[in-house]
């Protein structure tokens, strides 16, 4: 997932096949384990780990810095069988009442239906109601580098926007089958506990915050800052394409098209460009 000065576009990698990870990235020196420690699992010297949900307790973990712009990447396993009732997330989020958060909210089904991502944006403490839904097949479809979602900046219209406060990122796995799966008509079927979210190849290449002078130092337009690109700030005409393509066939709810439900007087940036 990106962090992006202009615009934010999501992305995320999920695959099948576990292989070596990333020699850079180490559990212990990078994150830490925030919720449900006996849920947690690292293995090969810090660079595999999985996360467990029991009828006890999920797990959350979180880095341990912060940081400003930059990418977030890691390659997740999701439940395997039947998921029905389980959320794995993975986000980034600042702290306090008025917090920014970016979110993919992966929701579980039942042995052989794809599992749902949700896309949620908060700016200022509030969500800005601005969620989108997509199907995604578990273990066929890899999201690398495939933009799912673009998220303009539109705040000379009035639409919030998370780019002024440090983050981290998360990743939790947690019992949400009060309305996760069908609104909530099908259970987590505990016989089948403990649900583990492999993780692998994690790769945190981000610009550290520790003060408002880092704020300045990392939007700096410089070749070191390589997010300050243009071509960080943009979608290019394949990457326009593929995410049409994935609104086309994957998209399952957009707000945009949701008349209904804010009664006609649509979100101000739902009539303007996408790109």
């Amino acid at each position: 997932m990106a962090r992006i000065l202009g615009n934010l576009v999501f992305g995320f990698v999920l695959l099948v096949a576990m292989g070596q990870a990333l020699a850079d990235f180490n559990f212990y020196r990078d994150m830490v384990c925030y919720w449900g420690p006996r849920n947690l699992a690292v293995w090969n010297n810090g660079t595999n780990l999985a996360l467990n949900l029991n009828n006890a307790s999920g797990c959350g973990i979180k880095t341990r810095k912060q940081f400003m712009f930059g990418s977030v990447e890691m390659q997740i396993k999701l439940v395997q069988g039947n998921s029905a009732g389980t959320v794995t997330t993975y986000y980034v989020s600042s702290t306090g009442d008025k917090h920014d958060e970016i979110d993919f909210e992966f929701l579980g089904n039942v042995s052989g239906q794809p599992y749902i991502v949700h896309t949620n944006i908060w700016a200022r403490g509030r969500i800005i109601n601005r969620w989108s839904a997509y199907i995604i097949y578990r273990g066929r479809w890899l999201i690398d580098s495939i933009p799912i979602r673009l998220f303009r900046n539109y705040q000379k219209y009035g639409v919030a926007y998370p780019n002024q406060q440090a983050m981290k990122a998360y990743s939790s796995i947690w019992n949400g089958d009060s309305w996760a799966t069908q609104g909530g008509r099908v259970k987590i079927d505990w016989k089948r506990a403990p649900f583990a979210a492999r993780y692998q190849q994690v790769n945190l290449r981000t610009c550290p915050w520790d003060s408002q002078g880092s704020t300045s130092q990392c939007s700096a337009n410089n070749p070191a800052n390589w997010w300050t690109a243009p071509a960080y700030s943009r979608l290019n005409y394949a990457q326009q394409g593929q995410l049409m393509w994935v609104r086309n066939k994957y998209m399952i709810y957009d707000y945009c098209r949701d008349s209904k439900r804010f009664k006609g007087a649509m979100p101000p940036e739902c009539s303007l460009p996408l790109y």
